[in-house]
């Protein structure tokens, strides 16, 4: 498998969480200090300021709800050329109040879109050994 969007390039802090990634899970660095998940890592915990947040990552659900949304038409790298228009989604994961992510919504640019819709994580293998965490809209639960 080959491709022509920019490959993540891991270091020592987000390791971990590439290599969930590449396992299909979602898993967010927690501060040992004050037991927030910061995304992304830091080498200052953006909730408490310990300059020694010692993170250990926590896989997650990776359920949560779209905050906001973009339709990008224009790729801003040559990677994606061949993928406009695709969906940006700003998504408030249920783990942590305010703990939120930006991926693709994989359901496609049509896809109607509110303030709250729920959304599961779901991965793109853009790469041999490499995943990248996206979006789906999340099934309804019966009533």
């Amino acid at each position: 498998m080959t491709t022509s969007r920019p490959l993540p390039v891991p270091d020592d802090l987000s390791a971990p969480y590439w290599a969930a990634a590449a396992r299909h899970e979602l898993a967010l660095a927690r501060c040992a200090r004050c037991a927030r998940f910061d995304i992304p890592p830091g080498l200052t915990c953006s909730h408490c300021g310990t300059t020694d947040p010692a993170y250990r990552f926590e896989r997650v659900s990776g359920r949560g709800v779209v905050r906001s949304w973009t339709i990008v038409r224009r790729a801003s790298s040559v990677g994606f050329a061949g993928e406009v228009p695709y969906l940006l989604v700003d998504i408030e994961l249920d783990e942590q109040p305010g703990l939120r992510m930006i991926g693709r919504l994989l359901d496609g640019p049509d896809t109607e879109l509110a303030e709250g819709l729920a959304v599961q994580v779901a991965f793109e293998d853009i790469a041999a050994g490499t995943a990248i965490p996206a979006f789906t809209v999340a099934p309804r639960r019966p009533s």
